[in-house]
């Protein structure tokens, strides 16, 4: 069985940190440069903040995650950065940050609304008056989900040599919310690790409706990290929203 700490470290594996080789990482990491102060909502293992620090910013660098495994390899990648185990509700930050970002869909995790309302009014405390929230979300109308079943299995190396396959199962889709299982197996079948989870998958309008309820405008949305529009087939909503 792979304990929390190896599924952690796997993780880096499946979803490296790369702003040269991802428009997605390169889309954040320019923003997250250009701003003097910045809250990472589901930091995960840290690699953004910790990689804008070995680019050279130096402001003040916080990331906060749920996930105790994950968050200890954060502590571990850069201890110049603020580090805390927190939901994003959780936060209770006043003013302080200038970017907030929620990067790998981490959005979508916010499945209730109560979860949704609560989440971003801490969000929005923590940003000064000028401040900026980030985040992507995948497009519904692109219908991810039906990708998620064992015959788009990933076969990696781990962190321990071992090689694994990754896959996700669909269990359910009730209106917006897709519930699923994350399933890491030895290349003979034996499974070492399963996981469940629930994402919820918001368009344009419900998306608009939760911002400006929370205190929101939205600045610009995208359908692609080249800033193209939203389009008809785009895969993605990508949002900069401001304090309004």
């Amino acid at each position: 069985m792979y304990s929390e700490a190896e599924v952690a470290a796997l993780y880096d594996v499946l979803s490296p940190w790369d702003p040269e080789r991802s428009a997605g990482d390169r889309f954040y990491h320019e923003l997250v440069m250009a701003a003097a102060s910045v809250l990472d909502v589901g930091c995960g293992t840290g690699t953004m903040l910790a990689c804008a620090r070995e680019h050279g910013h130096r402001g003040r660098l916080a990331g906060i995650d749920p996930d105790r495994a994950v968050l200890e390899r954060a502590r571990h990648r850069d201890t110049s950065v603020e580090w805390a185990g927190s939901t994003a509700a959780e936060a209770r930050w006043s003013a302080e940050f200038d970017l907030a970002t929620m990067t790998g869909h981490a959005f979508q995790c916010l499945v209730t609304g109560q979860d949704l309302r609560t989440s971003l009014a801490a969000v929005r405390a923590a940003l000064r008056p000028v401040g900026r929230f980030v985040f992507e979300t995948r497009h519904p109308q692109a219908r991810a989900w039906e990708d998620w079943n064992p015959s788009h299995a990933m076969e990696v190396t781990g962190p321990d040599g071992r090689t694994v396959r990754v896959w996700h199962e669909v269990e359910s889709v009730i209106e917006d919310v897709v519930t699923f299982t994350e399933t890491t197996a030895a290349p003979d079948g034996a499974i070492l690790h399963a996981g469940r989870a629930s994402l919820r998958f918001l368009d344009v309008q419900a998306l608009g409706v939760l911002l400006t309820g929370a205190g929101f405008e939205v600045e610009s949305q995208y359908g692609d990290w080249q800033r193209g529009p939203i389009t008809g087939t785009s895969k993605e909503i990508i949002t900069i929203a401001r304090r309004a």
